[in-house]
């Protein structure tokens, strides 16, 4: 059905393209260099509709997230879920990492509590990622817990309680650690949880109080840096604290100032108006490095899969046009249930490489120098013009050399895995 074009007419197509940008003091060999050197983490979640693997004494209780759909095929074990993450990477170009939670743990049938998780019960998914070339990220997992079941978890007011999710952070930053010496880099390991209320607490000082005594407990354990970066990530509400987070943006924001983790920002977690492409400039002028989980936010809810809509390309073009891209990782951060969800990772992965390309052949010189003369007209005129710059036939290019489907192509090859494989499994 989406037949690719032959290799010489993709090849054509960019010599041209590679011509009309160069008029514009754009290099897109440079461009497709960087792009080869900046890796996107897929995220395990949106395999399985955050499910995980644990096996419970207890009913899974704890809000905090939730997958919507019945999509047929979801992955039912951590094997499933593996081969699902092979065919999307399969139709990805570029350096890939992948993200895990610590519910995907494999125990081997047996119950371990999250405060005695360890790095042998991640040892399958280090040897993948060794066969696979691909290094793994991580994050503890405050929700869907007995223990979450009223919202709190590092600020619960009950110390026996709150201990159990120290220990658990603590625990996982160990398998972090792990995970990065197994794979010669580093983990990056990010820490969210939907500590907060539903509805006017009287008492919003407290909780905070105990995150950061919390907070201090975890990070008082010496985990090297070379293996295991922690991160922090801020919410606006949530399911279950539609009023109150205690991790909320000043909190982190303030704590990053004063302590070496690093911020992450969540394209979603904020107002539904509010973007983060402007918050970059600002948070990077203190920070060394920045953890970016890219969603789409729609409505009230946060994690829609990402598409190359004005938000991300700004987001990128923040990102190129500051030179932040060695200090900025990125991880997709997104779960719906209701479509293909291995076409769901390939959607949002592939949108993120394009709205980065888009960026790194933006005439950022040209731009600027229309800026400082006061021609703002002409820098209006020159990035509307821009947008009809053949960035498709680079990115063909760039998929041909990664021997990736170019265009539509790969849609083919996930209709196939989708009735093939998908599927089958419901009968």
């Amino acid at each position: 059905m989406f037949t690719a074009a032959e290799p010489e007419l993709i090849q054509k197509r960019y010599e041209d393209a590679r011509q009309q940008y160069a008029l514009l003091a754009v290099d897109t060999e440079a461009a497709l260099q960087t792009l080869s050197q900046t890796a996107i983490s897929l995220h395990c979640w949106q395999g399985d509709d955050v499910r995980g693997f644990e096996v419970h004494q207890d009913a899974v209780s704890g809000g905090g997230i939730m997958s919507t759909g019945n999509y047929p095929g979801a992955a039912m074990d951590a094997d499933t879920l593996r081969a699902d993450a092979e065919k999307a990477l399969a139709l990805i170009p570029g350096p890939k990492r992948f993200n895990l939670h610590a519910i995907y743990a494999e125990t081997e049938g047996q119950t371990v509590p999250r405060d005695q998780i360890g790095p042998q019960h991640f040892d399958k998914w280090m040897q993948w990622s060794r066969k696979m070339n691909l290094p793994l990220d991580f994050n503890p997992t405050f929700f869907a817990h007995p223990l979450a079941n009223d919202g709190f978890t590092l600020s619960h007011p009950d110390q026996e309680i709150r201990e159990f999710w120290v220990r658990h952070a603590i625990a996982c930053r160990r398998i972090a650690a792990a995970m990065g010496q197994n794979q010669n880099c580093p983990c990056i390991i990010n820490h969210w949880l939907p500590d907060g209320s539903k509805d006017q607490p009287i008492d919003r000082l407290g909780p905070r109080q105990r995150l950061l005594q919390s907070l201090e407990q975890v990070f008082s354990v010496d985990i090297p840096r070379e293996y295991c970066r922690d991160a922090v990530e801020c919410k606006l509400f949530g399911l279950g604290s539609e009023d109150y987070v205690v991790g909320s943006h000043e909190f982190y924001l303030c704590y990053t100032q004063t302590h070496p983790q690093m911020l992450c920002f969540d394209m979603g977690h904020f107002h539904p108006t509010e973007t983060i492409h402007d918050k970059l400039s600002a948070v990077l002028l203190f920070q060394d490095e920045l953890l970016l989980h890219v969603s789409r936010g729609v409505r009230w809810d946060s994690d829609h899969v990402v598409i190359c809509n004005d938000d991300l390309q700004h987001l990128c073009q923040q990102i190129v046009r500051g030179n932040f891209l060695p200090r900025v990782h990125f991880a997709l951060d997104f779960f719906d249930g209701s479509i293909n969800r291995v076409g769901a990772w390939v959607v949002g992965t592939r949108a993120t490489q394009k709205a980065l390309l888009a960026a790194l052949l933006e005439p950022t010189r040209i731009l600027q120098s229309f800026e400082d003369s006061g021609d703002g007209a002409m820098k209006l005129a020159l990035l509307e013009e821009l947008k009809q710059y053949p960035l498709g036939a680079v990115w063909d290019w760039y998929c041909l050399q990664h021997n990736v489907p170019p265009g539509a192509a790969w849609i083919d090859n996930l209709i196939d895995y989708d009735r093939r494989v998908l599927k089958a499994r419901i009968q």
